[in-house]
């Protein structure tokens, strides 16, 4: 039997252009939240709309502009938690961990309420997703991938993008984590595996193999 149908909302954010999510599966009203940006009440807008209530607001990683959203949205829903990978959970709450400060514009978060382990595999608003670590771009970044689906569907916050990696040039960076984390968790799904990135357009996973010029072939392939 297959899954119910996925239906997906992405929701731009200025000035970063950082790509918020809203999921959730055909015929349910409750709805996951991926990496509130910068522009809050355009995902209130949308999710209030649709009929929609959150269950939980999912974090790829703690930089300012995927968590930004989360006092609005908490205010606005205060129920709904917060769930982030462990290494991540501190730039919540701190402004020099989470780059803001250094941008000029201090931004917090209020503090995790549940925080997720390496190969954990978890359920928000009827999405089996499984957490899987790929540093190189934050330290602690997570990925969640949507196994169940045809195709698999990957929330990859600012690891993979089309045509791209993330920016390894911060705190914690390294390329060569990236691309081995890229390599070893993301290039070894389905090549039709879709990656809602961060920033930018959807993308798959055959496509960044074939021509991704940081991590594809020839470049930087490594399997």
């Amino acid at each position: 039997m297959s899954s119910p149908r996925l239906c997906l909302a992405t929701i731009p954010s200025a000035p970063f252009a950082e790509n918020s999510y809203v999921a959730n599966l055909e015929g349910r009203s409750d709805c996951l939240i991926v990496d509130p940006g910068l522009e809050p009440d355009k995902i209130i807008d949308y999710v209030t709309e649709q009929g929609l209530t959150p269950v939980a607001l999912l974090i790829t990683h703690g930089h300012a502009d995927h968590i930004a959203g989360n006092f609005a949205l908490r205010e606005r829903w205060p129920a709904c938690p917060i769930v982030i990978g462990r290494e991540e959970a501190p730039k919540l709450t701190s402004a020099d961990l989470n780059l803001s400060k250094s941008f000029g514009a201090p931004i917090t978060s209020p503090a995790a309420d549940v925080t997720l382990e390496e190969g954990e595999v978890f359920e928000l608003a009827g999405l089996e997703l499984e957490a899987r670590l790929i540093p190189g771009h934050s330290t602690g970044h997570m990925v969640y991938i949507a196994r169940k689906h045809e195709p698999v569907v990957v929330f990859g916050g600012d690891v993979l993008f089309a045509g791209s990696i993330g920016r390894t040039d911060f705190p914690g960076g390294s390329f060569d984590a990236l691309a081995a984390g890229i390599h070893t968790k993301l290039f070894t799904l389905p090549d039709d595996t879709i990656i809602l990135s961060g920033h930018g357009p959807a993308t798959t996973v055959g496509d960044e193999k074939q021509d991704n010029p940081f991590v594809g072939r020839p470049a930087g392939w490594r399997g």
